[in-house]
Formats: C-alpha cells, structure tokens, sequence
C-alpha cells in the first residue's frame, strides 16, 4: 500500500492516468449531488468565490459559475486543467484554472473564498494527509466560508486511488477545523455510486 500511497502525491501519477485514458472517476458532467443541492434552492451567498479543488475536467467549476458564483478550479494534472479551460472557452463560462498541488494553496489564497466545493479530491490523496488536506480548506476559507462536500467512496478496505472513505475518517478530518452542519446521503449520485456517497454541509470554526 505505500508505493500507490506515494505516487498519488506526485503529479506525474495522474499525469500517466490522463494520458492512458484509465481516468475512471471522470463524469462526463457535474456531479449529480451538486446538481441536486443547487436544484433544491440551496446555494452559497450570491457572487460567492468558490474553490473547487481536484477539479478535474471542470464540470462542477463550469455549473457553479453558470450559478453566478466567482470559480478558480484547481487541479495537479496540466491535462486536466488545458481540458478544462478548453471547456470552459467552448461554453463561454468564466472560470479560473490553476495547476498546483492543492497542498500549497494557503500560500497566496489564505482566506480566499467563501466556500469550497470537494468532491473526489479527499478521496485521491493519500489517506495519511487527510488532516492536512482539511487544514487546507480551512485555511483558505474566510473565517465565516463554508465547505460543501461529497465524500466518496463509503466503504470499507485501503486499496485506491480513490480510497475508501468512513463516516469516522471524515468527523475524524473535518472535526478540528469544521462545524458540520447536515450530514447525510445526497439527493442523487451517479448509478454505480449510490450507496457509497455521503454529503456534508460545514462551517469554518475560527482559529
């Protein structure tokens, strides 16, 4: 377990994924729980600045600026990002693309935004930086922002990426650094995801 663990904190890990076509987390599309939130009248403030880390393609990052929301989506891969702008270029939707490593984001985006949006992002890096990626979330909110996110996949076992996720891995995570708020199973989610998602809606703690 540890050379998978090692390698996905690498950017040519996924760098080889996206280039032999085993990116098998990808959608084609937002992702249904998000869909569904949006959908049933909830939403961050208007205009709100919104991180989308692990971006990926920028399906989400796309639907949430279509919301009215100010998006920088982020991701390690360059293949994702130079995707997701082409994207975001075709559909005439305004969002910003970074290629870093999310573990540096505090550096210059320290109480950025307002909320975050995470999905499949936790579940991509390694398990034991799971504190540490959380941190970061908190780091770069504002001290009243919100994090919205869809953990994925709820199941038992190490093997990954992606990682399994439990309930306990993610109190365990957010606990230090966040308020939770609703918890619970999403209102949609992808056929051979259902089941193994859970949907969590925190708030920052101060400090």
């Amino acid at each position: 377990m540890a050379e998978p663990r090692k390698l996905v904190s690498v950017a040519a890990f996924w760098e080889g994924l996206y280039a032999e076509r085993q990116d098998g987390w990808e959608l084609g599309e937002a992702a249904p729980a998000l869909e569904a939130w949006l959908a049933s009248g909830r939403s961050f403030r208007p205009g709100a600045r919104v991180a989308v880390p692990g971006c990926g393609r920028g399906h989400d990052a796309r639907l949430l600026a279509r919301r009215g929301y100010e998006v920088t989506g982020i991701d390690f891969a360059e293949a994702a990002v130079t995707e997701a702008r082409r994207l975001a270029a075709r559909e005439g939707v305004s969002v910003a693309f970074e290629r870093r490593d999310v573990f540096t984001l505090a550096g210059d985006h320290r109480g950025a935004f307002d909320a975050v949006w995470e999905y499949t992002c936790f579940c991509a890096i390694d398990p034991e930086r799971r504190a540490d990626y959380a941190r970061v979330l908190h780091d770069i909110l504002e001290p009243a922002g919100t994090l919205l996110a869809c953990f994925f996949p709820l199941k038992e076992g190490a093997d990954g990426p992606p990682f399994p996720v439990s309930l306990g891995d993610i109190d365990a995570a957010l606990g230090p650094f966040f308020r939770v708020v609703e918890a619970g199973p999403p209102a949609a989610s992808p056929e051979r995801r259902r089941g193994l998602e859970w949907l969590v809606l925190a708030e920052r703690r101060d400090g």
